[in-house]
């Protein structure tokens, strides 16, 4: 096949292919330079939630989407924002909810359960400062309080996973849930009171899984940290594998004495787990992600977890790897890494976006939509997505937008942050008759 021919073959093939029938009640995004079709469905401080779940319901029919009270200083204690609630059969918006319990880059943790009457996220009582779970049934519009908090929800539905969503505040913003600074505990040591936990949907009961001493003392390979106990340590980020058989997340730490701004490298490692908390492994160790590396997502298998790392001696630069939840079998499964990668569900194909620093963007304030085919190891950038507003130069990193791009259940959908007159907007691209020609045609 002649060069060029392929990405013209591939835009035809959009643009003659049906488009999903929601996308005629929202704006059509014309400005990302894009070669999928792409509607923009919120607009207005609002974003979807991470990489690693799709914001649009169990049904398709629902997006929930959370809108930040402002975009220009940080949460404070109490604080509320909106839990948003988009309607694609009709292509109305509303909002559904309060929330105390949130943070700039994750919003209040929203996400869907086993159904579309399973919605869950973060709140905070202010009369006693308690961080907590809600089991909101959008149909009914009622709502139940759970005993901890959610990071991630089990792929069945029927458990919530979390690390401590306020102390974990003292080793990255952003991420948890704020509360006055007296009530934000510090973790000296590998302590045994905190950790990994879960929380039954039925009962909304709580229970820890895995202490940060457990992960300390039990992990294989063995961690050791010389002076440990001079350290903060916190755990941070937890997903499970699609088949509900396995856990990862980060254990952090810190060095309390350490003033100013943080040199070298971060300090960071992570594990894998049974549901139970056993098998403790370590997926990526400490003196690896020293060279630099981000963002690991399990792969379709449940098995392998890919993330970007640098594995070659001499650069700095980072590869899209795969490495076994135990460590084995790390490799390059392609050559330049970026953003915030997942694969696939049933296709060869990985999507991902980029930091501004990054390489691969242009400088201009925007980030690429990388679709990255494994097959042949190439590459299209199917949007420029904007990431910058007005005021990005002059606020912290806790500002930044992130595109965060999700595969829907389907397969055929990603779901992306960027910006739209100068505010954080949320965006749908149609991707599924691009991955069906590109698999015809090469």
């Amino acid at each position: 096949m002649a060069v060029g021919t392929l990405p013209r073959l591939l835009a035809k093939a959009v643009s003659s292919a049906p488009l999903p029938d929601f996308f005629k009640r929202f704006p059509v995004c014309k400005e990302f330079d894009a070669k999928v079709p792409i509607v923009r469905i919120a607009t207005g401080r609002i974003i979807h939630r991470f990489f690693d779940t799709s914001p649009i319901s169990p049904s398709g029919r629902y997006v929930a989407l959370f809108r930040l009270p402002n975009e220009n200083r940080p949460p404070q204690p109490g604080e509320a924002g909106d839990v948003v609630l988009v309607d694609l059969a009709t292509g109305k918006e509303r909002t559904i909810a309060q929330s105390r319990g949130w943070e700039t880059q994750m919003g209040a943790n929203v996400q869907w359960g086993a159904t579309d009457a399973d919605l869950f996220f973060n709140d905070v009582d202010p009369a006693t400062w308690t961080p907590f779970a809600v089991h909101f049934n959008p149909e009914k519009g009622t709502q139940r309080r759970l005993g901890g908090t959610v990071f991630t929800v089990s792929p069945d539905g029927s458990q919530l996973t979390s690390y401590n969503l306020v102390s974990s505040r003292r080793i990255q913003v952003g991420y948890g849930v704020v509360l006055p600074e007296e009530r934000t505990p510090r973790n000296q040591g590998p302590v045994a009171h905190d950790g990994l936990f879960l929380t039954d949907v039925t009962t909304g009961r709580t229970r820890m899984i895995a202490s940060i001493r457990d992960i300390y003392e039990r992990a294989i390979p063995s961690l050791r940290i010389p002076e440990a106990d001079r350290y903060e340590y916190y755990c941070f980020q937890i997903r499970w594998n699609r088949q509900g058989t396995r856990a990862m997340a980060f254990l952090r730490w810190s060095d309390p004495e350490q003033k100013g701004p943080r040199t070298g490298p971060r300090l960071l490692t992570l594990v894998t787990m049974k549901p139970d908390g056993s098998d403790i492994r370590l997926a990526v160790t400490p003196e690896q992600y020293a060279r630099g590396g981000h963002h690991p997502m399990w792969a379709p298998d449940g098995e392998n977890i890919t993330l970007n790392l640098n594995i070659r001696d001499g650069t700095k630069d980072l590869d899209l790897v795969s490495v076994r939840y135990d460590g084995t079998n790390l490799h390059s499964i392609y050559p330049i890494g970026s953003g915030h990668p997942s694969m696939h569900r049933d296709k060869p194909f990985i999507i991902t976006d980029a930091y501004p620093r990054e390489p691969v963007t242009r400088g201009d304030g925007t980030a690429p939509l990388r679709l990255i085919d494994l097959r042949n190891r190439t590459e299209v950038a199917l949007a420029q997505v904007l990431l910058s507003r007005n005021e990005t130069p002059q606020l912290s990193s806790e500002f930044r937008i992130d595109a965060h791009p999700v595969w829907d259940r389907t397969g055929r959908l990603v779901v992306f942050n960027g910006v739209h007159d100068d505010t954080r907007a949320v965006y749908i691209a149609d991707v599924g008759p691009y991955l069906e020609k590109a698999m015809q045609l090469t």
